[in-house]
């Protein structure tokens, strides 16, 4: 199989693969919001259990911090989704990603028994942390909000 890639487009066998098509960003986003918009439905509807398990790391102020996963993880995710401040929260995320895998996938730290588990979360979580900085720096792509708001209309 013969791949050319020239100014966005692939070519596989003569045939045209368009690279540059808003839909690329878009699906990205989407994606990427994904798991924090699962994750953060699962802090609102289960909130008790997950303070539980932030209390096994011994962590103050577990409610507030808490809440501020939440708004990061839900308000994160509608931004990615829309487009809107999607640099800044992608951004945000990252930083939240640092933290919260730092603090709950620290396998070298953990039994033998979860140890494997850990890191395979603990690449995950980088791997998310890399497309976050990807969409950090390239921007929503055209089909966005951010593109559109206060940008007047050409009729």
């Amino acid at each position: 199989m013969i791949l050319r890639r020239n100014r966005g487009e692939a070519s596989i066998l003569g045939d045209t693969m368009n690279l540059n098509h808003p839909v690329i960003p878009l699906l990205g986003r989407l994606l990427i919001a994904y798991i924090f918009v699962t994750s953060g439905i699962a802090k609102v509807f289960d909130w008790s259990g997950n303070v539980a398990y932030m209390s096994t790391r011994h962590l103050a102020y577990i409610p507030v911090l808490l809440a501020v996963a939440t708004v990061i993880e839900l308000g994160g995710s509608l931004c990615l989704v829309t487009g809107y401040q999607a640099r800044l929260a992608a951004f945000v995320m990252c930083l939240y990603m640092i933290a919260v895998t730092a603090l709950f996938h620290n396998y070298w730290a953990a039994s033998p028994t979860i140890a494997g588990m850990q890191e395979t979360h603990f690449r995950k979580n980088l791997a998310i942390m890399g497309g976050l900085l990807m969409l950090a720096y390239c921007g929503p792509g055209e089909w966005s909000l951010g593109k559109r708001i206060g940008k007047p209309r050409i009729a």
